[in-house]
């Protein structure tokens, strides 16, 4: 039976199963894009903080001062899978109660742009057998695993069925609107991290945001793991289920001091559309236009 567990609760419980990976010292060009294991110095200043990405300019900083290798964390390597007998690969055309895969593509280039190695395999089988060897042969190049899969109860069930005899698994019903089931855990020799997240496209990607990132943040070592937050006003009023949290896709002005939700919450295209996620708590069911709400900056773009 799935537990019932509230946001910070579940995030909690996924940032305790990961951990930095080792850092080594890495050649200048390898280096771009990882992240700084430890302060730089050029003499007695401090010219790079740990924590840090490696940009080009961080490689230039360091070239200037003689150095051609650099202490980092290495990109975790993030193995992605997606479930589901009636998914289709884009490009083929679709018969009766087929649809287009989209999780596994979404979350593989998600991941990449946290700045993880990403890995995608498509189509789980519907066998737990052949699942479980899936698997495993996938756990030698994942420091992380993520599986998509609850387009239908008997596809979650084989999930959880099978990583439960691989290692230590709790499900979680977490309480975010329009959300799912997620199993978390470690599984195989190496105690590798795994997380499962809805099937539906939309709830993947927060799941994602809210709490996959963050994990893929810890193993980077990087100063911090949560996207940036702000307080705006609301430019139209909003309505939100009692109980449960919501992340409203929505347009954050070029000024950072308004916030409009985006129309059909229920359709993809919002996720593309989004440059932030209003976030709404359990207890509050309306909030009028005007309204000063807490909204999480998923990147400055502006038309």
């Amino acid at each position: 039976m799935a537990e019932h567990a509230r946001v910070d609760e579940f995030l909690t419980a996924l940032l305790a199963i990961c951990k930095p990976l080792e850092s080594f010292e890495m050649p200048l060009l390898d280096a771009h894009g990882a992240t700084l294991a430890e302060d730089i110095y050029a003499g007695e200043r401090l010219v790079m903080k740990a924590g840090s990405r490696i940009r080009s300019t961080q490689i230039g900083l360091a070239a200037s001062i003689g150095r051609d290798h650099l202490p980092t964390r290495p990109h975790p390597r993030v193995v992605v899978m997606s479930a589901g007998p009636d998914l289709v690969e884009p490009g083929q055309s679709l018969k009766d109660e087929e649809e287009y895969e989209t999780n596994s593509w979404m979350l593989t280039t998600a991941v990449r742009e946290v700045g993880a190695v990403a890995y995608r395999v498509h189509s789980i089988p519907d066998d737990e057998a052949q699942l479980q060897n899936l698997i495993e042969d996938q756990l030698v190049r994942a420091d992380l695993i993520i599986i998509s899969g609850e387009r239908h109860d008997d596809s979650f069930d084989l999930i959880t069925r099978t990583l439960s005899q691989m290692g230590e698994i709790t499900t979680a019903d977490v309480a975010i609107e329009m959300s799912g089931r997620h199993n978390y855990g470690v599984i195989g020799p190496d105690k590798t991290p795994v997380v499962t997240l809805p099937g539906d496209p939309i709830a993947a990607y927060i799941s994602f945001e809210l709490f996959v990132r963050p994990m893929i943040r810890i193993m980077l070592g990087a100063a911090t793991i949560h996207r940036p937050s702000v307080k705006a006003k609301l430019s139209k009023a909003i309505e939100s289920t009692a109980g449960v949290r919501s992340y409203i896709r929505a347009a954050l002005s070029e000024d950072g001091r308004a916030v409009t939700p985006l129309s059909h919450q229920e359709e993809i295209s919002t996720l593309s559309d989004a440059t932030a996620f209003i976030a709404v708590g359990e207890k509050d069911e309306l909030l009028k236009a005007g309204t000063e709400v807490t909204v999480v900056v998923l990147e400055r773009r502006y038309i």
